[in-house]
């Protein structure tokens, strides 16, 4: 799967605290993406390497 703005990603770098994290690409430039986890009350924009997340499906498990 492609990493492009709008894609669903989760965080895949245990030693960071959010690992298991999903959230959406916002930009990438020069090998860096900027992520948004939206929960509840919060929103947080955090950059990450490209090798730090992988593509998830975000269609996984819902009914059509």
């Amino acid at each position: 799967m492609f990493i492009l703005p709008g894609s669903a990603v989760r965080v895949i770098n245990p030693a960071d605290i959010f690992y298991g994290y999903q959230g959406l690409v916002q930009r990438i430039v020069d090998g860096k993406v900027a992520v948004l986890f939206e929960g509840g009350n919060w929103d947080k924009l955090i950059t990450f390497r490209l090798s730090e997340i992988e593509a998830v499906d975000a269609t996984a498990g819902r009914k059509k």
